[in-house]
């Protein structure tokens, strides 16, 4: 048996908590009101949702009717009460038990407490929800589950709309209940795309999966309609012990960042080379090397650019900056405007596996990964404003300010 929590409108919930306000009667949403109208909110209470304001939206789409208080993003404060809150659930599970799924959800794996404490699985959800409610005034929801797919369409469909903030669903529940729900998005791990590409051929819900062609539903989705299939039955052998030890065989670093204002071809190449400096540090520090570089230009005003290339397996920044300037330089328009600059380093493998040619200079490479190494060690001592390039000095630099970032937001 399993349970999906989630803390309900988190970002929001912990704003009003440390404002000794009720989250549930607040209108207040989290955004940087610096950024302008266009600002995303990150968070929109509970009783701003009841007004019709959605999730996620931008500030200028807020009724001007409405009041609300706009409380700017801390995300430090953010990570603190998640943890307080995790900490809460070591109280009633074992850690290797309990998986986080994101910053405000978790699954936790009860089967073997029930018989311990001698409570029932809505009990011990109870208890779990108001202690959370009592040490940190947010209120949480609950999906209940015989696997942990079950648990999470409870969370999502069912919880969320429930008076008692708990759903449950045991398989014959859930073919009964929910064959029929529309749309296939609100389950868990179908997207939009997916859902397109099924209603190609007419199907619309799980019920449809489960009586569709499997030779199409392979010919369409490949190893992947397995899990559709599955999901449409409600099974799911998924549990917390193999995500535990699963560990993915493609593996990447990435970096990426959206403009405050148009950026000139000149000033936006500037930033691609702190992103790289940045991620050839982490790459140090990991030791580990790359062999594939990509790079993501954002415009302003026209469409996207996006380009991979293969190289030499190195961590060497001096080499791997040649390699996304040539990029940038061969391809980008040098009169557009520039508002997202994003790239990866995939391929990765260890440092000592890294590839060795006729034309690398194997003292200079060494003293360079050295003196990464050197700064690294600084950064992590000191801060990572204390120790910077000259680049970053420049007027539309961006790496002083995100090194006081916390996940894009300020502490």
């Amino acid at each position: 048996m399993f349970l999906c929590i989630d803390l309900k409108s988190f970002y929001a919930s912990v704003e009003c908590a440390i404002r000794g306000l009720d989250t549930l009667k607040t209108n207040l949403v989290v955004a940087d009101e610096k950024r302008g109208k266009g600002a995303l909110c990150l968070a929109v209470s509970p009783s701003l949702k009841a007004l019709g304001v959605r999730n996620r939206c931008r500030l200028y789409e807020i009724p001007n009717y409405l009041n609300y208080i706009i409380a700017k993003p801390r995300m430090g404060l953010y990570i603190k009460y998640s943890i307080m809150i995790y900490k809460i659930y070591l109280k009633y599970i074992s850690s290797e038990d309990i998986h986080p799924y994101s910053i405000d959800e978790v699954f936790l794996d009860i089967s073997s407490y029930l018989n311990y404490y001698k409570i029932s699985c809505y009990e011990l959800a109870f208890s779990i929800m108001n202690a959370i409610k009592k040490q940190t005034g947010i209120i949480a929801t609950c999906g209940i589950g015989e696997n942990m797919y079950l648990a999470k369409v409870a969370l999502d469909i069912l919880a969320k709309k429930s008076k008692d903030n708990i759903g449950y669903l045991d398989k014959d529940l859930y073919l009964l209940k929910l064959s029929l729900h529309e749309p296939l998005t609100d389950f868990w791990q179908i997207g939009t795309g997916i859902m397109l590409r099924l209603l190609k051929y007419n199907i619309k819900n799980m019920k449809d999966i489960r009586t569709a062609n499997l030779d199409l539903l392979h010919h369409e989705f490949g190893i992947n309609a397995n899990i559709l299939i599955e999901h449409a039955n409600g099974r799911d052998e998924t549990t917390i012990a193999n995500i535990k030890q699963y560990n993915t065989k493609s593996k990447s670093l990435s970096l990426s960042q959206i403009l405050f204002s148009d950026y000139s071809f000149v000033d936006a190449r500037n930033i691609l080379k702190e992103m790289v400096f940045t991620l050839v540090l982490s790459l140090i520090n990991n030791e580990l090397c790359t062999g594939l570089i990509s790079l993501h230009i954002g415009y302003a005003d026209i469409k996207s650019f996006n380009k991979q290339k293969m190289i030499y397996s190195t961590n060497c920044y001096s080499l791997i900056c040649k390699e996304f300037l040539y990029l940038y330089d061969k391809f980008i328009k040098k009169e557009a405007k520039i508002r997202q600059v994003s790239i990866s380093l995939s391929l990765l493998k260890p440092s000592d596996k890294k590839d060795h040619n006729l034309f690398t200079n194997e003292f200079n490479e060494t003293r360079e990964i050295n003196l990464l190494k050197a700064i690294n060690e600084i950064k992590v001592k000191y801060g990572k404003n204390s120790l910077l390039t000259a680049n970053n000095l420049l007027k539309m630099s961006t790496q002083k300010t995100r090194n006081e970032l916390i996940g894009g937001h300020h502490e």
